[in-house]
């Protein structure tokens, strides 16, 4: 969420802004609401002065039938107060709403453009495989090895599901386990375990709602929601608390299953699993001094970037354009990794710094240790990696011309030594 103080004192710059992200936040709205709403507080104050001011004359008037005049007239100032005040309430509720609806500031290093086309490849690390063979794409791998049951899945929930089996569910449960334990234990964060439900507000707090609603499971017997992302749990977990600044920065890394309904993708990489309702991810998450939030984004991507590195994966950092940045994110970068049977750069993380944003709609803040007033919090994160797509990563750069898939070194001691995935006999 944007400072109400700074909309109204920067209404050009939020213009600005706006029209570089190509969105249509409601700026007039709040702009004429705030002022509506404190037109009607300073009627509200007028109005309490001069019952103040008359209330205390009252008992100085001599004559009974002015004093019951302005004991009347008090009434009716109440009234009107108590009018004004039931007015004010749809006044602030709609205006805290369309707050709610104002997407981050790009901050001012974020290249502009219009869309993707003109996002940034910042480096890229690692050659591109070549191959004796034409390389496969990881449905025609992971079927001809068994590892990935379409038939089943579709069986099972429909289109965009599909089972994992054998070695192929071994894989991605090895590529969970070591990532979380080259985050815990080379990149110092502590890892959570968070519920897969959550309330609303914790979806509020993260930008999820009440923007992307459409593309969240909602069970409205329990009104409970399931997480598209570990992201809104674990940065919850500081919802309405104030920190000490001696704790910052905190790190947190969770894995969960994560789920979304694919509508805004419709059309869009059908076949295989890049893209499903449901997928698994491990996530970081930073809680860190406003000072050091930049510092903090580098050594985030570079976290990111480092599980592709230990998996000897070509992989490039993009950065986002201000057409194609995130609705929370201030600042966001893109790693991606090749994929040569498919033939393209699939993102396996998004690495944003959301400022105070996120901490300002979730109400999560800090106490200086020099006794300074309270600051809110800036709030980063990434992912580290996402499945499926570090998966198919894995598949398609590690198989080899007889059909099968060296497992990386680095996942070999979580495949109980397994060195080669084989079609079975």
């Amino acid at each position: 969420m944007i400072d109400l103080a700074f909309i109204r004192e920067n209404p050009a710059k939020i213009r600005e802004a706006l029209q570089a992200l190509n969105s249509s936040g409601p700026l007039e709205e709040i702009l004429a609401l705030d002022q509506q709403r404190r037109d009607v507080l300073i009627e509200v104050e007028r109005l309490r002065a001069e019952r103040n001011r008359v209330s205390k004359e009252i008992p100085r008037v001599s004559d009974a039938a002015e004093r019951q005049r302005l004991i009347e007239a008090m009434r009716g100032v109440a009234d009107q107060i108590k009018d004004l005040e039931v007015t004010l309430g749809p006044v602030a509720e709609r205006l805290q709403a369309a707050l709610l609806e104002m997407p981050n500031l790009p901050d001012p290093s974020v290249p502009m453009g219009p869309d993707e086309t003109h996002n940034v490849v910042v480096r890229q690390v690692g050659d591109l495989p070549t191959f004796g063979f034409a390389p496969k794409a990881h449905w025609d791998l992971g079927t001809d090895l068994g590892l990935i049951d379409f038939e089943r899945g579709v069986k099972l929930s429909g289109t965009r599901f599909y089972l994992l089996r054998d070695a192929g569910a071994r894989l991605q449960r090895a590529l969970i386990a070591w990532m979380l334990d080259v985050h815990t234990q080379q990149h110092g964060y502590g890892e959570v375990y968070p519920p897969y439900m959550v309330r609303a507000q914790a979806l509020v707090g993260t930008g999820n709602l009440p923007k992307f609603g459409d593309n969240l499971y909602h069970d409205a017997e329990e009104d409970l929601w399931l997480i598209p992302t570990a992201e809104v749990p674990v940065t919850n977990m500081y919802g309405d608390e104030i920190l000490d600044e001696t704790t910052l920065p905190i790190y947190h890394v969770a894995y969960t299953a994560c789920f979304r309904r694919e509508k805004m993708s419709a059309g869009k990489d059908t076949r295989g699993i890049k893209r499903g309702h449901q997928f698994d991810k491990v996530e970081m998450v930073k809680f860190v001094h406003p000072d050091r939030s930049m510092i903090e984004l580098e050594t985030l991507v570079d976290n990111a970037a480092d599980i592709c590195r230990q998996l000897e994966l070509p992989h490039r950092i993009v950065q986002m354009c201000t057409g194609d940045l995130s609705f929370s994110a201030a600042i966001k970068f893109d790693v991606e990794v090749w994929a040569p049977g498919c033939g393209e750069w699939l993102e396996v993380s998004s690495c944003s710094n959301f400022k105070d944003f996120q901490a300002r709609r979730a109400n999560i803040r800090f106490r200086p240790a020099d006794g300074g007033k309270v600051q809110y919090v800036h709030t980063l994160n990434g992912s580290g990696l996402a499945l499926p797509r570090t998966l198919i990563a894995v598949m398609e750069n590690y198989q080899q011309a007889d059909g099968s898939i060296v497992v990386p070194a680095v996942l070999r001691p979580y495949m109980g030594g397994v060195a080669r995935i084989g079609r079975r006999c």
